[in-house]
């Protein structure tokens, strides 16, 4: 999309479909680094799913894209679809990054409180793909023994940021690839580089 064309018309995941999106994420985050499968309606970027499908009236949303002017088209069809509120990206409970997302605005993203972990946002960015990338290993909670991943197309220092923030506050990350293979990294999952 150009910043010289109109906001897209974005509709509302119907019931079935919802279910679907809410399954896949709640899968993703109960079973960090193992893929699922966010469907994806033709000619909306996968990233922007979970928003169509868990945004509210009580839910700040915010998008990123490539320009002020995508990002605003996009998040207007997103308020238009669900009737959520925009927001900026740190008051925004969910958050569409549709392109790579930069260290600063991972710190920008709203992180909770330990007293108030729930405050915090969850975080769909588009990924260049799920495998390739530099090998970080997981522990935690829901992960298998030994699991990694190995996303393309994150910026160098991200597992810094998502350090310095400490469990059990700290944003849900879900990483999405263009056909909507979706790996969920929950603030509960422990990350770091190495073979």
């Amino acid at each position: 999309m150009t910043s010289t064309e109109a906001a897209p018309v974005l509709v509302r995941p119907g019931h079935r479909d919802a279910q679907r999106i809410f399954r896949a994420v709640l899968d993703a985050l109960a079973r960090p680094g193992t893929t699922t499968h966010l469907p994806a309606p033709a000619g909306v970027p996968a990233a922007l799913v979970p928003l169509l499908a868990l945004a509210d009236l009580d839910t700040p949303v915010c998008v990123l894209d490539a320009t002020t002017a995508d990002s605003e088209q996009w998040l207007r069809a997103v308020m238009t679809a669900t009737s959520a509120p925009g927001s900026v990206l740190g008051e925004a409970r969910l958050v569409a990054a549709l392109r790579p997302i930069t260290v600063d605005e991972l710190r920008a993203v709203r992180v909770g409180s330990p007293a108030d972990p729930e405050e915090a946002a969850l975080v769909a960015f588009a990924v260049s793909a799920l495998t390739g990338g530099p090998v970080v290993r997981l522990e935690g909670p829901g992960v298998a023994p030994g699991a990694v991943i190995t996303p393309a197309g994150l910026p160098v220092g991200w597992l810094d940021v998502r350090a310095a923030v400490t469990y059990p506050a700290g944003a849900d990350l879900l990483l999405v690839d263009s056909d909507g293979a979706c790996v969920g990294l929950p603030r509960s999952t422990r990350t770091n580089e190495g073979s």
